[in-house]
C-alpha cells in the first residue's frame, strides 16, 4: 500500500513538474513573441522602404533599416534569450511539441544575429543593407542608353541580333563588379556570425531548417539533378541545334549565355511559341492591374478570401514611371510584414506571359501567409512547413493558371483552339526542367563552396562559370576575369543567401501535389487541368497551408500525397516529351555527360 502511494506521489510530482515546465516555457514564449512581433514589424517596414524607394546618394532609408535591424538583432540574439531557450530545451521531454518547435526557432533566429558577437552582427547588417542598395540602385546602360531590367529581359527574349544580345547581356553583368567587395565581406561576416552559435558555416545554418547539413543538402541536390539529367541532356542538345540554326552559327558544345532568353540561363521557355497558346498576345491589351485581379479571383474561386484592402493600398505592384526620382527592387517578392494581416507584394507587373505566371506565384505566398495567420498557429511558427513548401505553393498555382483548360475557362484562349500538346510541354520543360541544373548545380554548389569551403575571392568568377559549364552546359560569350562577379548579379546571392535549393525542392513538391490534385480530385490529365472554382481543390490546398510550421513537413506531404518527396511525379509528367526529344535529336551530338 505504501509503495502504491509512493508511486502515486511520484506521478503527481512528475505531472506537476511537467506543468510547471510548460507554464514557464509558455510565459517566456508569450513575452518573446510579443516583443519579437513589434520589432520584426518595424524592421520589415524599414526594409520595405529600402526596397521600394532607393534614391541615389541618399542613405536615409539605409540608416533607418540598419537601426531597425540592429534593434531586432539585439533582442533575438540576446544572450538572455539564447540561454533561456537552451535551458528550456534541456527539458524538452516535459514540454508541449509546439513549445519545443518555437524554442528551436528562437535559437535558429538567434544564430543570425547573436549578441555574443555584437560587433560582427552590426557589421553584417550594415554590409547587407549596403549590398541591397548597390544592387537595386545600379543603373544599367548600353551605349549610353539607360535600360531597366524589364527592358533587358525583353531584348533577351525577343532580339535576333547576336551583337545586340551580347551587349545587353554584358551590360546586365556590370553590376557584379561593384557587388564583389560586398560579397567578400559578407562571406566572412555571415560565417563568423552563425559560427558563434556552433554552426559549421552560414550554409550549414540555412540547411538546418530541413534538419540537414549543407553537405547533405548538396548530396540531395545531386540526386535530384541525376534523376532529371537525361531529360535535360535532350533539352540541351535540342536547344543547341535550334539556336545555332536561328542565329546561323556553328553548333557549339556549350551554349553561349547571350544566346539564351534569360540572364542566368535558368529559363528558356521563350525559345518556343505554342500556336493557340500565345499568352503574350492574349495579355498585351490587358492592364497590369487586371492580371493581379485575375490572380486574386482564381484564389477566391477556390474558397479563399479576397486580399485585404491593405494589400492593394501598400503593395508596390507596377514599374515606376521612367521619370521617377527614385528606384526600387525589381525582383518579385511577397512580404508578411507583421506576421498578421499586413501582407504585400513587390513587383513590376507588365502585360505579358512571364508576369502573368509570376503574379499567380507571388499571390500563392500571400495566401499562404493568410492561411496560417490564425490563433492556432503561434507567431513564431507562422511560416511554411519548410521554405520549399512556400515556393512550391506559388509555383503550383503558376502552373495551374497556364494550362490550356484553365486558360479556355478564363477566356484567354478560345475554346477548341487546336494546340500542339508536345510543344506546350516543351515550353513548360524549358522553364521548369531547365531550372533544375541551375538551382541544384550552379547556385547550390557555389554557395556551399562560398560558405562551407571558404571559396577564395580570386576564384569567384572562375568557379561560377565552371559550375555553369558542368551543370547547365552554358558558357560566357567571352572570358570573364575576376574583376567581374557574375554570381552576385543574382539577387539571392546578396539578400536571400544559401537557400536556393528551396526552389528545386519546391519543384518536386509542386509536381507531386499537382499530380495528386489532378488524378485524385479533378480526375483530369495532369497536363491539362482546370482548378478554377473547385472547392475540393481549395480545401486540399488550405489543409496544406493552414498548419504553417506546426507540422513536420515530411509527415504533412506524405499524409496529403501518399508519398515521400521525390522527382518521380516530375519525371513522369515529362515522359511524353522525352520520347519526342529523342526522335528530334537522333543523329545529333550530345555534349553534356551524365553526372
Amino acid at each position: 500500500m505504501r509503495y502504491a502511494i509512493f508511486v502515486l506521489l511520484l506521478i503527481v510530482a512528475g505531472c506537476s513538474a511537467k506543468e510547471d515546465a510548460q507554464t514557464a516555457a509558455q510565459a517566456f514564449l508569450d513575452d518573446y513573441s510579443k516583443t519579437y512581433m513589434v520589432l520584426a514589424y518595424k524592421s520589415s517596414l524599414a526594409e520595405w522602404k529600402s526596397n521600394t524607394h532607393i534614391v541615389e546618394g541618399d542613405d536615409t532609408n539605409a540608416r533607418a533599416t540598419r537601426a531597425a535591424k540592429e534593434a531586432l538583432a539585439a533582442f533575438t540574439g540576446s544572450r538572455e534569450n539564447i540561454e533561456k531557450a537552451q535551458e528550456f530545451l534541456k527539458k524538452k521531454e516535459q514540454l508541449d511539441p509546439l513549445q519545443t518547435k518555437q524554442l528551436e526557432n528562437v535559437l535558429l533566429i538567434a544564430a543570425e544575429n547573436p549578441q555574443t558577437v555584437p560587433e560582427l552582427v552590426k557589421q553584417k547588417i550594415a554590409a547587407e543593407t549596403e549590398q541591397v542598395e548597390k544592387l537595386y540602385g545600379f543603373t544599367f546602360e548600353v551605349n549610353g542608353r539607360k535600360l531597366t531590367t524589364n527592358e533587358i529581359d525583353k531584348i533577351l527574349r525577343e532580339s535576333d541580333d547576336l551583337a545586340e544580345r551580347r551587349r545587353v547581356w554584358e551590360a546586365s553583368k556590370e553590376v557584379g563588379k561593384g557587388l564583389r567587395p560586398g560579397l567578400i565581406k559578407l562571406q566572412d561576416l555571415r560565417n563568423r556570425t552563425v559560427q558563434a552559435l556552433g554552426y559549421s558555416s552560414f550554409a550549414g545554418h540555412q540547411a538546418s531548417e530541413y534538419e540537414m547539413t549543407s553537405a547533405e543538402m548538396v548530396e540531395l541536390m545531386e540526386k535530384i539533378n541525376r534523376e532529371l539529367r537525361p531529360l535535360y541532356r535532350e533539352l540541351h542538345t535540342y536547344a543547341r541545334y535550334e539556336l545555332a540554326k536561328k542565329y546561323q552559327q556553328p553548333v557549339p558544345d556549350l551554349i553561349p549565355a547571350h544566346w539564351l532568353p534569360n540572364r542566368w540561363g535558368q529559363d528558356w521557355n521563350a525559345l518556343v511559341k505554342v500556336a493557340g497558346l500565345d499568352l503574350d498576345a492574349a495579355l498585351k491589351d490587358k492592364e497590369p492591374r487586371w492580371i493581379v485581379e485575375q490572380a486574386e479571383e482564381f484564389y477566391v474561386s477556390l474558397g479563399f478570401g479576397k486580399l485585404p484592402a491593405g494589400f492593394w493600398e501598400k503593395s508596390s505592384l507596377y514599374p515606376l514611371p521612367k521619370d521617377a526620382a527614385y528606384k526600387k527592387n525589381n525582383h518579385a517578392s511577397a512580404w508578411h510584414l507583421d506576421l498578421e494581416n499586413d501582407v504585400r507584394s513587390l513587383m513590376s507587373v507588365e502585360s505579358n506571359f512571364d508576369w502573368y505566371g509570376m503574379v499567380h506565384h507571388e499571390l500563392g505566398h500571400v495566401y499562404y501567409y493568410l492561411s496560417y495567420t490564425r490563433p492556432e498557429v503561434p507567431p513564431l511558427l507562422r511560416e511554411g512547413a519548410n521554405r520549399a513548401f512556400h515556393e512550391g505553393i506559388g509555383s503550383l498555382m503558376g502552373l495551374a493558371a497556364t494550362q490550356k483548360a484553365f486558360l479556355e475557362g478564363r477566356g484567354l484562349v478560345a475554346k477548341g483552339t487546336p494546340t500542339d500538346e508536345i510543344q506546350a510541354l516543351l515550353k513548360e520543360a524549358l522553364a521548369d526542367v531547365v531550372f533544375i541544373p541551375f538551382s541544384t548545380g550552379t547556385m547550390t554548389h557555389f554557395e556551399h563552396a562560398l560558405y562551407e569551403e571558404n571559396l577564395p575571392a580570386e576564384k569567384f568568377n572562375q568557379y561560377w562559370w565552371e559550375l555553369a559549364g558542368t551543370y547547365q552546359g552554358i558558357a560566357p560569350p567571352s572570358e570573364r576575369g575576376e574583376e567581374y562577379c557574375d554570381a552576385a548579379t543574382k539577387t539571392h546571392i546578396n539578400n536571400d543567401p544559401a537557400q536556393y535549393y528551396d526552389y528545386p525542392l519546391s519543384s518536386l513538391f509542386f509536381y507531386q501535389v499537382h499530380e495528386t490534385i489532378a488524378t485524385k480530385i479533378l480526375k483530369q490529365d495532369p497536363h491539362n487541368t482546370n482548378y478554377w472554382g473547385n472547392p475540393e481543390v481549395g480545401k486540399f490546398l488550405a489543409d496544406l497551408m493552414r498548419p504553417g510550421a506546426t507540422r513536420n513537413w515530411r509527415e504533412l506531404l506524405k499524409e496529403k500525397t501518399g508519398k515521400d518527396l521525390s522527382a518521380e511525379a516530375m519525371v513522369k509528367y515529362y515522359s511524353p516529351l522525352m520520347e519526342y526529344l529523342k526522335k528530334q535529336n537522333r543523329g545529333r551530338k550530345h555534349t553534356l555527360p551524365q553526372l
